[in-house]
């Protein structure tokens, strides 16, 4: 691999006792060893994130958009990436209203880039939330991967930071090359053209 792309892996959880460090943590340590990536882990839990948007929208707003001081840096850091990956469980069948805010508080920084999610959970392994964030980037125009992971029943499933299943890293493998595949071929297309978003 020749071209190296930014990709921002979002850890969704916010809540006490979360485990989403130690799966993106893993999944950080996968896309370095894949090569294809740089890569900056989001960590949600860092920054302050309203619930309360601003009346007008991020997509007709563009720069003018009052996004509080306190998300700048991970406005900044959201729009310098090539790709994204979500790191999430499942609350209820849904993910995190901590991930919700922020990508709520965005709109652009979404637009035209690829998406792949890893979840985990009981025994859906985070399913139900990933269903849930593909309609809702398919909706920001980002481009969801279909290959990602789930890891169900993660409190048994995992030890010393990693996962038990010896197939884990395969599936992390096929996910990155997607992710990369994507992640240069919309890079060239909004290097070409502006997204008519």
């Amino acid at each position: 691999m020749t071209e190296k792309h930014t990709l921002a892996i979002v850890v969704g959880s916010v809540r006490e006792g979360r485990f989403g460090p130690v799966v993106a943590s893993w999944v950080a340590g996968q896309a370095r060893e894949h090569g294809g990536f740089d890569v900056d882990v989001v960590d949600l839990a860092n920054f302050e994130i309203p619930l309360a948007l601003p009346a007008v929208s991020p997509k007709f707003a563009g720069d003018a958009y009052p996004r509080p001081a306190a998300l700048a840096s991970l406005a900044s850091r959201l729009a310098e990436a090539d790709a994204f990956i979500l790191v999430t469980p499942e609350y209820n069948h849904s993910y995190p209203a901590a991930l919700k805010a922020a990508i709520d508080w965005h709109f652009t920084q979404w637009a035209a880039k690829p998406v792949a999610f890893v979840s985990y959970g009981g025994a859906a392994g985070g399913r139900h939330a990933v269903l849930h964030l593909e309609n809702v980037l398919t909706e920001l125009h980002a481009v969801t991967i279909r290959d990602g992971l789930a890891f169900p029943n993660y409190f048994t499933a995992w030890q010393d930071g990693r996962p038990l299943d010896p197939a884990a890293p395969g599936y992390a493998k096929t996910m990155l090359d997607q992710l990369t595949w994507w992640a240069g071929a919309l890079r060239a297309a909004r290097a070409a053209t502006p997204y008519p978003a």
